[in-house]
Order: structure tokens, then sequence, then C-alpha cells
């Protein structure tokens, strides 16, 4: 009997925990036929039981047996409507390169429509709806358990990562064994969220974004391209993840590659200018997050394989999700004599071995980079923070003993031995080494442990326009107040929205005055059509009807303001009836919904007009090309017809540029002039 001390919290959970593991660990299970298990079953039956290939797909039906958290769930179930979380088509192949070597497989599926031909969006085990999953065998990680814990980790740091569910797997009447079934990572609104640029977007802003690309192993016939070097200039291969390969133009593979090339320019120079540097082409946050999660995990194909970015139209380039993280915590291709997982090694510059793109390398040797890398890893170490060795070696205990019965039946149907207990004590005695050994190498952080940031609070936000005959689409009503509350004109080069959904940052070299506010709107010729004046610049995206976080942060990541308002109590009613929301005093917490209120005012001026700059724009009438000439530098230029749309959309850095309207119809049009200070609406009539 086990007797337990009056303890609290998290010590009586965590002596519990260690009892139920010690308890499952000693029981000795035999046999390969599964009859039950306390994780959900997956049954798959291929059309005229046909060997599942490579690729193509082939046809299969699925049944998902779960009864419910902590439930018991039964072979004998699969026919038993009441238990099961799916029941139907599905088109299933191999997946993977080097894990294809395994008799165990690693599998990619679609579910389908009974047609077997239309894709049928659902949700699986609790994951928000969609129709491409995984199901991963761990096959080269014989503690099943590394992937899974980096995934969560890097989810609990406030990143995307692919959800997944431990289960046991039967296929044409074959136990094969525990599997994580899981989000294939892809371009939605649930997963890598960015919107998806089509086979026509090659003029900006569309050409802009979204992409999700990586630097990888190519597989099948997939081409290359682009080639970037380390710093020891060996290869690496990167390859369009979105658009598809077979899809992407000229014109797009130029220009997100170009984008890391630049990065690859400005981190080699040092450039941390937040006008044209590195922190104006990429979130310095989510290439941090990427950089610990795969250096505590000592991944040896870190950066070189396996590497996802994701670029939203407008947005900076982003690092991550992270994929792919079975060989770490000290596991390696040791069947293949490779042994690369150590605890005192920095995986981009691994000198035997992969080390990635050289910017990673040149990011890291830069003080600021480096400084901010030091104080986000610290604060994971905190107490309650995800990396904390705590909280790390708790969510191991648990995990083991969610999996421990299913680890016993896969490793004797694969004749492997489990030794679970000793693989688990490894790990964690790995990352212990690891964290210590990290620590010191960071280095110290004080240089910006408490970086001011400017007073700038958000003031304002409709974020769900009522619709009317004028204006049928109420998400171009959209807008954002944000108000300098502080006593000293702020510089808002760099400033942009953290994280995904709504996209801007703000040009290089604009100010804002004391007690002075801007409006950023989701169209700006809308807008202007609407209530009479011009906003200061215009946001890619829309703004979320039910609520979402919008992070106000300067170029390295600091947050500057952050509100997460919602459609519900306790926020007040702004949810398409014509209302906004209005901080009611820009002295009181924003983050709070007391303090802000439903508002029916009419927006009369942005209380800032910004000074009408002299233009010239000539021949107007146009025939084909328009001279545009101003005062100031244009950093680009965008044609809008009457109703909004965006027809075209150049950039520019001179104080003349020429816009060609030979492709439009004769008409009236708006032509948007952007500058740092601000943009400028004027007409033209082509011909």
């Amino acid at each position: 009997m086990l007797i337990l001390a009056p303890v609290r919290g998290c010590i009586i959970k965590y002596i519990i925990v260690q009892a139920l593991l010690l308890l499952i660990l000693s029981v000795k299970i035999t046999g390969q036929v599964l009859t039950d298990s306390n994780l959900p079953i997956v049954i798959i039956i291929t059309d005229g039981g046909v060997t599942i290939p490579n690729e193509p797909k082939v046809k299969a039906t699925m049944k998902i047996i779960d009864r419910g958290p902590g439930q018991r769930n039964y072979v004998a179930d699969q026919d038993n409507p009441l238990y099961l979380n799916y029941n139907g088509r599905i088109g299933i192949e191999i997946r993977g390169s080097s894990s294809q070597e395994s008799p165990k497989k690693n599998y990619g599926f679609t579910t389908r429509m009974a047609d077997d031909a239309t894709n049928n969006n659902v949700s699986l085990l609790g994951m928000p709806e969609e129709n491409d999953w995984i199901l991963g065998g761990m096959v080269f990680d014989t503690a099943f358990i590394r992937d899974y814990f980096c995934h969560n980790l890097y989810g609990k740091m406030g990143n995307y990562t692919s959800r997944a569910v431990y289960c046991e797997v039967i296929i044409n009447n074959n136990y094969m064994g525990l599997y994580m079934l899981q989000e294939k990572l892809k371009a939605d609104d649930n997963r890598i969220d960015v919107l998806k640029i089509g086979k026509n977007d090659n003029a900006l802003p569309e050409l802009s974004g979204g992409y999700i690309s990586k630097a990888d192993k190519r597989t099948g016939d997939d081409p290359l391209a682009w080639m970037m070097y380390s710093f020891q200039n060996s290869p690496v291969e990167y390859v369009h993840d979105l658009p598809k390969p077979e899809d992407a133009t000229a014109a797009q593979t130029s220009y997100i590659s170009n984008l890391f090339f630049r990065l690859e320019s400005a981190a080699s120079n040092n450039d941390v200018s937040v006008v044209n540097g590195y922190p104006t082409l990429i979130d310095i946050p989510s290439f941090i997050d990427f950089m610990i999660v795969n250096e505590f995990a000592s991944n040896p194909d870190a950066y070189q394989y396996s590497t996802y970015f994701h670029k939203d139209r407008g947005g900076k380039l982003r690092a991550g999700p992270v994929w792919d993280l079975d060989l770490s915590f000290g596991n390696d291709l040791f069947q293949w004599s490779y042994d690369r997982s150590k605890t005192d090694l920095w995986y981009f510059q691994d000198y035997f071995y992969n080390n990635g793109s050289r910017f990673w390398r040149d990011l890291f040797y830069n003080s600021q980079f480096r400084c901010y890398l030091s104080k986000r890893w610290n604060e994971m170490l905190e107490p309650g923070m995800p990396l904390n060795r705590t909280e790390r070696e708790t969510f191991l205990d648990e995990t083991v003993v969610l999996i421990s019965e299913a680890v016993a039946r896969d490793c004797q149907r694969w004749n492997k031995q489990a030794r679970h207990t000793e693989r688990i004590a490894a790990i964690k005695s790995f990352m212990q080494a690891r964290e210590e050994w990290i620590t010191a190498g960071l280095g110290s952080y004080s240089a910006c442990s408490n970086v001011s940031v400017p007073l700038l609070t958000i003031s304002k936000i409709m974020y769900h326009p009522q619709t009317s005959t004028q204006f049928p689409d109420g998400d171009d009503l959209e807008f954002i107040e944000i108000r300098n509350t502080g006593t000293i004109t702020v510089n808002l080069s760099g400033i942009y929205f953290m994280g995904t959904g709504l996209v801007y940052q703000f040009p290089g070299n604009t100010t804002l005055g004391p007690g002075k506010c801007v409006i950023l709107a989701s169209n700006a010729t809308i807008f202007q059509a609407n209530y009479g004046f011009s906003p200061f610049g215009q946001f890619t995206r829309h703004l979320s009807n039910s609520g979402e976080a919008l992070i106000l942060a300067d170029a390295f990541g600091n947050v500057i303001d952050m509100v997460e308002y919602s459609d519900g109590t306790p926020w007040p009613g702004a949810d398409g009836n014509g209302a906004y929301l209005r901080l009611k005093d820009t002295a009181l917490d924003n983050r709070l919904a007391e303090n802000w209120e439903a508002s029916y005012d009419v927006i009369t001026s942005a209380e800032e007009p910004v000074a009408d700059l002299a233009l010239n724009l000539y021949p107007n009438p146009v025939g084909d090309m328009l001279t545009v000439r101003a005062e100031t530098e244009i950093s680009s230029v965008c044609v809008y017809s009457l109703n909004g749309t965006i027809m075209l959309m150049q950039e520019a850095s001179t104080r003349e540029t020429m816009v060609d309207m030979s492709a439009m119809s004769p008409g009236v049009y708006i032509i948007r002039i952007f500058t740092r200070e601000g943009s400028f609406p004027r007409m033209v009539v082509k011909e």
C-alpha cells in the first residue's frame, strides 16, 4: 500500500504519477493481438486488402474507436457507432524518407467522402477539422516520446505545433503498434495560419504571401526551389510546400528566395537596423523559439532537414513549426553508425554534420539576437514554465503512464527491447546536462532584460462591422486605433503586430507625436469612402469576429501592448451591430474587458491628420503609363477600383515611379501613394 503524507498541489500529483509509473513498468505484457487499450484504436482496411504503397494513396476504410478520456477502448466496438470517433473513407500511403527503411511504417492519409474523391474535413480525436493527417510510428525512437515532447514544448511556448494523440493501429487485421495520429503541416486557419498563394498571384501585394518553405531532403520528383550554403559551404536545399512545387511560378520563387538571401546578407553584416536590417525581415521571437527547441533537443537534423518557415501576405518571415525530432536527446541512427546527438554542441555549427544555412550561425553571434535568445531561454526555465525541470519531467512521467502499456505491445510486435524505464531516465539525464551546457554557453542577457518600449495603446477596435447596401462586405470597414499615451514622440520604425492573423508593420522613419493616434484599416479606400478621411495604413487579413489577441511589438519582439478581445461576456457587445470597442480611458488597463465600451460614435478624424503631401500625377487622364512624383521617397503605390478591389501594387524606393495601367479598363480609379509620412489617395481617370 502506498501511504502519502498530506502534501498539496503539484507535489502530490508528482508522487502519484511516479507510483503509477513504477507499477505500470513492472507489468510484463505478452502477446501482440490487440483486443483492448487505454488509448484510441485505429482500424484501417484497404480495399481488397492491398498493401499500402509509397504512392499513390490507395482507398481504404478507417474506424477510430474512442470512448473518451480515461476510458478503455475495445476492438469489439468497431461496429458500435456509440464509440466510433470516425467511420469513413480515406486515401492512405506510406510517408517519410529514411524511415521507409524500417519494417514499421509511417503513413499519411486523407479523410474522404463516400465518393472516394471529395475531401472530408473532420475532427479526429478532438483536433480541429481538416482532411490531411499523419500516423507517425516513431520508428527510430524506442522511447516513443521525443517528437511528442518537443511538439508539446513548442506549443506551450505559444506557437502553433502539430497536434498529436497517441493511438494503437491495426491495418488489414494486423496489429501495427503504437502511433501518433497528428496533423499534417499545411496552410489552414487552425494550422499554419497564412493565406494560400495562388498561381496567378504574381504581383504585389498578393506576391508577398503566403508561403510555406522548408530546408529538407528532396523526395520523389520535388524540384529544387533554391540553394543556400552553410558556413562551411555545404549545400542546403530549399523546396516549396506552399505553393505546391509544381504550381510555383518564377516570380514567386524569386520573391521568397530573395527574402532568404536578404536575411543572409543582413545577418552576415550584423545589420540590426529597424528600418532595413534583419529585424524588419524576420519575426525574431519565432526564430528564437525554433532554435531553443532544436538546440535543447540536440537535434542533429536541425536547420538542414525538416526545417520549416512560413510567411503571410505582407508579413515577416517566421521560423517553424518544428518537425521531426525523433533523433534527439541522445538518440540517433545507431544502426547506421551515427551518434550525433550530444549535450555539448551548437547544432547550427556542428563541424562534422548538418548545420543549415549560414544565417542561423550569424544570427546567434549577433550580440542583440543572442541576448534575446538568452533572455527567452532563461524565462522558459523559470518555475511553472515549460522548460523548467519539474515541469518537463512531470510531463514525461505522465506521458509514460499513458503509453507504457502500448509501448510493451509495440516492442514485442517489432521484436525490440523495451527497457522503457532506462530510456526515460537517460532522456531526463540528457535534458539536465543539456540545460546546464546551454545556460552557460548563452551567457548574460542583462543588456536586453529591461528594454523600454514606447507608450502605445490600442484604444479602438472595429472587429465586426455591420454590413450595408453600400458596403456589403463588412470586413472592409474594420479598423484599429493606436494612441501614443506618452509625452514624447515615438519612432514607429519596425513596430508590428506579432503572431499570425492580422498583419501590419509600420514603415521606417514614421513617427507619432504625444497624445496623437493613428488608424489602421482593413481597406484604406473603403474606409475613406465611409468615414471621409484617410487611415494611416492598411493591414493584411481580417480581424476575427469571435475574438483574437492583438499583440503590438517592437522590431525585436518586445511587447508594447496586447489586447485579447472577445465577442462574448464580459466584453461589451460590438459584434456586427454597428458598434466598435472603445477604451474608456487610456489610463486604464486595456487588457481588462470592463475598461472597454461599445461605441456607436461616428469616427470623423484620426485626430492627427497627416499633412497632405505635394504629389504630381501625370498624364491624368492616362492612357498606359502614369508617372507619380512626390516630395519625399515613395515606398509603394497601390491602384484600387472604386469598390476597393486592389488592381495593382508595386514597390518603389524613389521620389518618382512609373505605374503601368495599360491592362486596366477605362474608368475612374483610386491610386494610393505610400510614404514614410503616411499614405495619400488620389483619383485618376483611365482612358
